[in-house]
């Protein structure tokens, strides 16, 4: 089942691993997102912008993170083809990745759904740009997506990150949006 585009605004709570709530804004591929948080007492806020190429992989992201400690910017630059770029320099160690995961952000999870197009039944592997929230510490994350079944126009992927030691069951719209993301955020608008 192919996904229907984006709505022009979506939101989500963050809950349990942080307290807050996060806003996309979408125009075609560029995605602009904000994110404010509350995390084990640390208040924060994230802003984004990304560009999506048409086969969905991440050509770009730009992101700002503001908290007690200050303001910083990251710039990721990737060419499609799994090689990057960050502010500028080249960043070998990320060789191969597609997709950026924001630490920030429930959306960005819906990129490699879109990216990989799953059957029901199938799996892959999907590892990311991750970037932290606090630091925009760059790094690799090794994460895996498996579609389970559908609900109606829902699609049910079983997600882990070992890194993280996390494994649950992630509920997309027919965006291809994820609606809940059990630990982290649910749906709000």
């Amino acid at each position: 089942m192919a996904f229907l585009d984006f709505p022009p605004v979506v939101a989500w709570r963050h809950r349990e691993a942080r307290d807050g709530f996060e806003v996309v804004f979408f125009s075609g591929r560029r995605v602009e997102g904000h994110t404010a948080a509350v995390e084990e007492g640390e208040a924060w806020a994230v802003r984004y912008a990304i560009e999506l190429a048409p086969d969905w992989t991440t050509r770009s992201a730009h992101v700002v993170a503001r908290s007690a400690s200050g303001e910083q910017a990251l710039s990721l630059e990737g060419d499609g083809a799994g090689r990057w770029l960050i502010d500028g320099a080249p960043a070998g160690r990320l060789d191969g990745l597609l997709d950026v995961d924001l630490e920030s952000s429930a959306f960005t999870n819906a990129l490699p759904v879109h990216r990989l197009g799953l059957e029901i039944g199938q799996a892959a592997d999907a590892p990311a740009v991750y970037v932290r929230a606090l630091d925009l510490r760059v790094e690799r994350l090794e994460q895996r997506y498996a579609r389970i079944d559908d609900d109606g126009p829902r699609q049910r992927y079983d997600y882990s990150a070992a890194r993280f030691d996390y494994a649950d069951r992630l509920v997309y719209d027919e965006h291809g949006l994820v609606l809940d993301y059990p630990g982290l955020a649910v749906r709000a608008a």
